[in-house]
């Protein structure tokens, strides 16, 4: 029976101890509830909400790049086309300018080729009104000779030794 005491014994203090630790569990809990569920709660909803909003910024800050992206590819695909008129652009006004020059440039070649032409029939014309001027003057000069005297084969070729001579002297000092 002693057994049975001291089962007994400890049944109730274990039966006491265990109703002491549910209800210091209980008062644990109340008092948890509270004071501190709340704040922690909050603190949840804090962090939850933080996080749907870093989530949206990052969903939000992908969308922006993508549209970024989009308009810079657009931009570079303009420029590119506007890089390719410009060239093109260029190379017509070289184009245009190359054939200008060749025009000019053969304009100028006949203009002077014809300005040559006329120059020399200008000479031409000069060189045949001094050969006729001089010719006129030789035949004056021989006919005034051959009227002064009268012509042997030596006057003759004397004559036109002198002739010579006197030609010469005087297309030196033209």
């Amino acid at each position: 029976m002693l057994d049975h005491l001291v089962l007994a014994e400890i049944t109730h203090t274990t039966l006491s101890s265990i109703i002491v630790v549910t209800g210091s569990f209980t008062i644990l809990l109340a008092l948890l509830k509270k004071f501190a569920w709340g704040p922690i709660s909050e603190i949840m909803k804090k962090r939850e909400d933080q996080i749907a909003n870093d989530l949206d910024s990052a969903e939000q800050a992908r969308i922006n790049a993508a549209k970024l992206e989009e308009e810079r590819q657009v931009k570079l695909m303009s420029s590119q086309t506007e890089a390719a008129e410009i060239i093109k652009s260029a190379k017509d006004s070289g184009e245009t300018s190359r054939q200008k020059i060749l025009t000019e440039t053969k304009d100028e070649v006949s203009r002077l080729k014809e300005k040559a032409q006329a120059d020399i029939h200008l000479e031409k014309e000069a060189a045949l009104t001094s050969v006729k001027d001089d010719v006129a003057d030789l035949s004056l000069q021989i006919a005034a000779k051959i009227l002064n005297k009268e012509l042997t084969p030596q006057a003759h070729e004397s004559l036109i030794n002198d002739y010579i001579e006197g030609l010469g002297s005087q297309n030196e000092t033209r």
